[in-house]
């Protein structure tokens, strides 16, 4: 249903399968201990993973949200002419609430690939994929308020697309046990439209 794999100017980004990713390496990155794994969930919905078999059944959950036609959600690998090409770099997802006419973005990135832009590459990509193939009518990413450089970064590239601020919106997740408010930014597929003039993406699909 998804394109496999989706290729930009600087990333390649690849069905999370445990193929892709072995759960193994999964786990060596996103483990208690791993470098910089403090600094990485300091805002997500996810802690540092304590066994293996936490990666196996995240890479599991992956397949069957592909597969359910719910998410797609790729392995981030830099492209050659980058700084650590090759390696796996972080995940991203596009959510899709169809109910809605809605997909919804997320990211993350271990701490070494950070500052480089490849989170605005990314969601460029994303609206190709959630607006051309899948002709949802908006696109949105939220972030915890006190996370700025996320906040940022979702400004810049929801901006540029032609969206904007939709506000802060109280108990929306379930940060650390706790119910915390998002901030999020949206952008219609005409606001889009509007925005854009060319592709920056080349995507393949699993029959190709």
């Amino acid at each position: 249903m998804f394109p496999a794999e989706i290729r930009t100017d600087r990333l390649r980004l690849r069905r999370a399968t445990r193929e892709v990713i072995p759960p193994l390496e999964q786990y060596e990155y996103t483990r208690e201990g791993a470098e910089g794994i403090d600094e990485v969930t300091e805002y997500v919905s996810w802690n540092p993973v304590k066994t293996p078999k936490e990666s196996d059944e995240f890479l599991a959950r992956c397949e069957e949200k592909w597969d359910d036609g719910e998410a797609a959600i790729y392995a981030i690998f830099p492209r050659d002419g980058e700084d650590g090409a090759g390696e796996f770099a972080g995940t991203a997802g596009l959510h899709f609430q169809w109910d809605r006419d809605t997909a919804v973005f997320g990211i993350w990135l271990r701490r070494q690939f950070w500052g480089r832009g490849y989170s605005g590459e990314r969601a460029r990509a994303f609206f190709e994929v959630a607006f051309e193939e899948f002709d949802v009518s908006l696109c949105a990413a939220e972030y915890l308020p006190e996370n700025e450089q996320s906040g940022r970064a979702i400004q810049k590239y929801i901006e540029a697309a032609g969206g904007h601020r939709d506000g802060e919106f109280r108990h929306r997740v379930v940060h650390d046990g706790d119910p915390e408010a998002t901030v999020r930014y949206s952008v219609t597929q005409d606001e889009w439209r509007d925005a854009t003039d060319e592709r920056t993406a080349t995507l393949r699909w699993d029959d190709e």
